[in-house]
């Protein structure tokens, strides 16, 4: 399997059936973002954007994703950044490191969104992460910050 390194992109109003390698597919109409893995596994990878969820930035030649895409339900693992068309490498996560993201966007989705159907329990934040940025966070505003 041969990573990638590089992201064009295409804007379309229906995600294809077949990705292409290298190519993030825009869906503007239905608000997501589908590319092939970037690690070669060949996974279909679904980013929905969402203001608790991914956004998207397009600079007119090139497009970023935030936050990280992590694959942690595909078998590959693959987490990295879309930062301009480039794909930057970030650190595996253990589990109990998704374990609490997944908390935190939950609890991100409660906020926003105000769903009532969830436990009290179920969106209170991990007492490890209450009150702070995670470490990958704050090193990605040092890094945009350096660039």
């Amino acid at each position: 399997m041969k990573r990638i390194q590089r992201l064009g992109h295409q804007f379309v109003e229906f995600i294809p059936d077949e990705l292409e390698d290298g190519v993030l597919y825009v869906s503007m109409p239905y608000g997501i973002v589908a590319h092939k893995c970037c690690c070669g596994c060949g996974n279909k990878v679904v980013t929905p954007l969402t203001p608790t969820d991914w956004q998207l930035t397009y600079d007119g030649a090139s497009i970023s994703l935030n936050p990280s895409v992590g694959n942690w339900s595909l078998p590959c693992r693959s987490h990295y950044w879309i930062d301009r068309g480039h794909v930057h490498w970030a650190a595996l996560w253990s589990e109990a490191t998704v374990a609490e993201a997944r908390q935190r966007d939950r609890l991100a989705k409660h906020r926003y969104f105000g769903d009532k159907t969830m436990p009290s329990a179920a969106v209170e934040s991990p007492t490890s992460a209450a009150g702070r940025k995670g470490w990958l966070h704050r090193w990605l505003r040092r890094w945009r910050k350096n660039t």
